[in-house]
């Protein structure tokens, strides 16, 4: 942050802090958030007013962007006593060694972990477990900033979730993810076996009604565009098929929501495909959909290529069934040639009409085809491209 560590409560003394690369291209009035969060925005605002906070020298407003290597001078006090400021949670020792035994690579900016299934990544109503509440791990030092997530992966899904060890850092990789320059591909275990072994699921998601925002499905008229790129890697007859997936959207759930979309749940998905995810015999219900690999750049630093262990039942059902990790390396698909305007028009008209007959065949009746492990409508049906 600066040359000088944050003042303690009532702090009577002017204060000069240095501007550095972590903070650099920040307005004013975030530099207080990140870094002073116990000043309220009110009292930055009538420091900037009335020429207290100077900036090399000059005076600042709270839209002005710092600039690494600046001398920011701040007046003392204006402790909001009713701004609350987050204090680190005591760990126990398991808690901490918990969250150690997760990391697979650190960087300067990052620290990447392999999330096991069955743990969320932030809290909720009912959920006190979670990765976010093990991140003090890394700030067990008075003055070690905490890390902070950038990115989620599902409860039961596990896999590369990577954290950011600074404010600045954090900014700069949610702009990977939200850019969509960050590659990320999973690896999922399918129910039955897709008939076209490589492309594009192009179905706009949306929440479900009745689901509270829980759920999700396919919706063409208001959905969110969702894409997502696949490969089949190998099969288990008719019986399953072991599949590598990069999301190029970001929608919640969207390769669960994709796959049993085309009639292949993923295995142990009984949100999206009930009982036809789960396999008979000593195969695990877990869910199997694992965050393999993640490629993305890095302020200052080379890019993060990272691959993350399979947990034990995924390796174990990947035994059972005679799939060789060895097939993959888990390099992200780079599908077919760009088309033209024209063809996408005429193949986003084509993926409507086959969308719409497909659902008229799911009003119907399920048919024959659900127990052979078909796609719902035909193998085709619900996708886009080549798939």
């Amino acid at each position: 942050m600066s040359d000088q560590r944050p003042p303690r409560r009532g702090s009577t003394n002017v204060r000069t802090f240095t501007i550095d690369a972590d903070d650099d291209g920040i307005r004013l009035d975030r530099w207080f958030k990140r870094n002073l969060p116990q000043v309220g925005f009110g009292t930055v605002s009538r420091w900037a007013r009335t020429g207290q906070i100077r900036v090399d020298g000059k005076r600042a407003s709270v839209d002005d962007r710092l600039e690494k290597g600046q001398q920011l001078r701040v007046p003392p006090g204006g402790d909001d006593k009713a701004k609350r400021v987050r204090q680190k949670r005591e760990l126990t020792e398991a808690e901490v060694a918990e969250a150690k035994a997760m990391v697979i690579a650190e960087t300067p900016s990052a620290i990447v972990l392999n999330k096991p299934a069955g743990l969320a990544t932030q809290g909720g109503s009912k959920t006190h477990r979670h990765v976010d509440g093990l991140l003090d791990a890394f700030a067990q030092g008075e003055d070690d900033v905490r890390p902070r997530l950038v990115h989620r992966l599902d409860k039961d899904t596990s896999g590369v979730l990577l954290i950011a060890r600074t404010p600045g850092s954090a900014a700069y990789f949610s702009k990977r993810f939200s850019g969509r320059s960050a590659r990320k591909v999973y690896w999922a275990l399918v129910v039955g076996r897709p008939e076209i072994d490589e492309g594009m699921i192009e179905a706009p998601l949306a929440k479900q009604p009745g689901s509270g925002g829980e759920k999700m499905h396919v919706d063409e008229e208001n959905g969110q565009s969702a894409k997502t790129r696949y490969r089949v890697v190998d099969r288990a007859g008719n019986k399953a098929a072991w599949v590598e997936c990069e999301p190029l959207t970001g929608r919640t759930h969207q390769l669960r929501v994709h796959l049993a979309a085309i009639g292949h749940p993923i295995v142990g998905d009984g949100k999206y495909g009930g009982q036809d995810a789960m396999l008979t015999g000593s195969v695990s219900r877990k869910m199997h959909l694992h965050a393999r690999r993640l490629i993305i750049d890095q302020p200052d630093a080379p890019k993060i290529d990272v691959t993350a262990e399979l947990p034990e039942h995924f390796a174990a059902t990947m035994e059972q069934l005679g799939f060789d990790p060895a097939l993959s390396d888990a390099m992200p698909e780079q599908g077919p040639p760009e088309r033209s305007r024209a063809e996408k028009k005429q193949a986003a008209r084509a993926h409507a009409k086959q969308y719409r007959k497909s659902r008229r065949g799911e009003r119907r009746g399920r048919g024959p085809a659900a127990s052979s492990g078909k796609p719902k409508g035909g193998g085709k049906k619900g996708r886009k491209g080549k798939g």
